[in-house]
């Protein structure tokens, strides 16, 4: 008696082709997303994509706020620092 598992089934062959060209796509594009994925340019592409994308939602004078009390700020730093040499 043969068993099921071993017995030789026909197999179609347009199908199996079609079958590994199926299997060689999906392995082609899982490559190409883990490529992706850990390319340090794209990194930091995603990465300033998404700081542009916060900065935009900001309101433009609570930037400019903050803007000018960093430049007041370095300022004072720097003359309080001169002053004292």
């Amino acid at each position: 008696m043969a068993d099921a598992e071993t017995d030789a089934k026909p197999v179609d062959q347009d199908a199996l082709v079609a079958d590994i060209e199926q299997t060689r796509a999906n392995l082609a594009r899982t490559i190409d997303a883990i490529a992706d994925r850990v390319s340090p340019q794209k990194n930091l592409s995603r990465a300033l994509e998404q700081v542009l994308q916060r900065v935009s939602r900001v309101d433009p004078l609570i930037v400019g706020a903050a803007a000018g009390a960093v430049l007041v700020s370095v300022t004072v730093v720097f003359l309080v620092r001169r002053r004292r040499r």
